[in-house]
This record gives structure tokens, sequence and C-alpha cells, in this order.
């Protein structure tokens, strides 16, 4: 994928009947299907069955199997309740009949209502001061581990801008925080909410994990490490515009047991709160 359109086309499913869906998947450099793509594939066959007034204010998920990047996943969409302000829906997705995937979402009718909001670190260093992961592999792509510079290579609709870049050469224990500046690629356009909802739901998968490995991370990463997304859960609180960049601020309060818990809060680049993210992953060393 090389740009919004593209993406957005792989977040539509097509509309198979009662309740049912079907969508493709597109490699991000793993070889099975990204979390983030079956998060936000599931949350636009949710909004299929939503009216109009309501948005998504929360969901939460599990990963249960692989997905195969091959075959096409299909989605099934239970009306669990519509309430006189709520909808919930529950959301299933599998490959040749096994449930890969499950997913609860709740959306909500406007309302207003008193309001606070965590603290935006606004001494950070500012995107055009940050190199970006393209920029990363055309300076440093000869010098990078195989894995890293295939993962770098290839195509996204979504440029990163990571505040502080480890070396992989000398790998160093860090604090388990993590901050990335993220923004579409591609011309400006204006998207309905629901559409930025399942964007902003794809991209909040990417990078999530990291913080969970710096406290240990010269002996441990992404290549003698099996990973896995466990679960994910989103809460979503202020419309937003994906015209300029935005900051993604996540740490991670606990690794134990070969599993480890991040937090995140994505920002706009004004400081205001647009969505909170949790997911527990699996780290697992792997045996010499």
């Amino acid at each position: 994928m090389k740009n919004t359109k593209e993406l957005i086309s792989l977040l539509n499913l097509e509309d198979l009947g009662n309740h049912a869906f079907s969508g493709n998947s597109v490699t991000i450099g793993s070889p099975h299907v990204f979390g983030g793509q079956v998060l936000a594939q599931a949350v636009n066959a949710a909004y299929k069955t939503i009216p109009k007034e309501r948005i998504l204010h929360s969901l939460h998920s599990y990963f249960l199997e692989a997905g195969d990047l091959e075959i096409p996943i299909n989605y099934h969409v239970a009306e669990v309740r519509n309430g006189g302000s709520f909808s919930t829906r529950r959301v299933t997705a599998s490959q040749n009949d096994k449930t890969i995937f499950i997913l609860a979402a709740s959306f909500h009718q406007k309302e207003d209502g008193f309001e606070h909001q965590a603290i935006f670190d606004s001494t950070i260093k500012q995107p055009e001061e940050l190199i970006s992961w393209d920029d990363i592999l055309n300076k440093f792509g000869d010098f990078l581990p195989k894995s890293m510079k295939y993962f770098l290579s290839i195509e996204r609709p979504i440029e990163f801008k990571p505040v502080r870049i480890p070396n992989p050469l000398q790998p160093e224990d860090l604090p388990p925080k993590e901050q990335v500046w993220f923004r579409l690629k591609g011309e400006k356009q204006e998207l309905d909410f629901r559409t930025k909802q399942e964007i902003l739901t794809y991209i909040s998968d990417y990078n999530i994990l990291n913080p969970a490995f710096n406290p240990n991370a010269s002996n441990y990463n992404f290549g003698n490490t099996q990973t896995a997304s466990l679960d994910h859960s989103m809460w979503f609180f202020r419309d937003f515009d994906f015209n300029d960049w935005m900051l993604y601020s996540v740490e991670s309060p606990n690794a134990f047991g070969a599993r480890g818990l991040s937090k995140g809060n994505i920002f706009t680049r004004k400081g205001e709160l647009i969505a909170s993210v949790a997911q527990e992953g699996l780290l697992r060393p792997m045996k010499k």
C-alpha cells in the first residue's frame, strides 16, 4: 500500500448479507496478517450495522490465531444491544471456519459533558527535527540487520518518525517508554469520523509493544523473541484531523511470564488527547 486511498480500500469490507462481511490482507513485513488490519476491518464490519448518529467509543479484542495472508477473512457481526444511547456489537473473524479474532465494540450517541485529559509533553522534539523510517532505510540500510531492513522496505500509507532511534548494532537497556510521530502519506483529504477511527485503529497496533522490550533491549529484541499481540483495547475521545502529525506516546508498566503490557495515548499536534490504547503481547525468548 502506498497511500490513504489504498488503505481505505483495504479496510472497507465486502458486504455478503446477513451481517456477514469479507476482506483481504496486505503484508506489512511479517509472515502473518497484521493485527491492526484485522482490528480495523472488524470495526468497519461493526460500523456497517450501526446508525449514523452513533460513534465508536471503545473496543476490546483478542487475537486467537495467526491470520493467513492468502485467504480472505470473514467477519460476522452480532447485534448484542441497541439501547437509548448506546449500541454494542460482537464481531467474529474467521478463516477456513476457524475463529482467529473476536471483538466487542460499543457505540455512543453524541452527548455533551465535562472534560479533562492527560497532560501532553510539549517539550519533545517536533517531527521536523526527526527522521522517518524511510530516511532510516535510505541512510543506514546497508548497516541494518536483514529482518529490520526488509521490514522498513515495505511500502506503507503511514509515515513514522520515532523521537528516539535505538542503535540495533549496539543495543542497550532503556526506559520502558516510546514516542512516535505519525501522519498519513499522500494528498490531504477530508475523511468522515468513522473512516478516521478505522484508520487510527489500524495505526494503533504499530509500535505499541516496543516499550515492553526496552528495559531488556541489550539481550532481547524482535529477532530473538517470539512475539504476538494477545489482546487490544482502545478508547476514542475527540474528533481529529489526519492532515497533520500526531503523537503516539506509549509506556510499558510490566513484563513478566513471557508477556508484556503496554498502554498509550494518541495526541494531536496541538496536544488534544484523541484516543487511549492498551495491549498485552507475547514476549517469549527463543531457546538457543
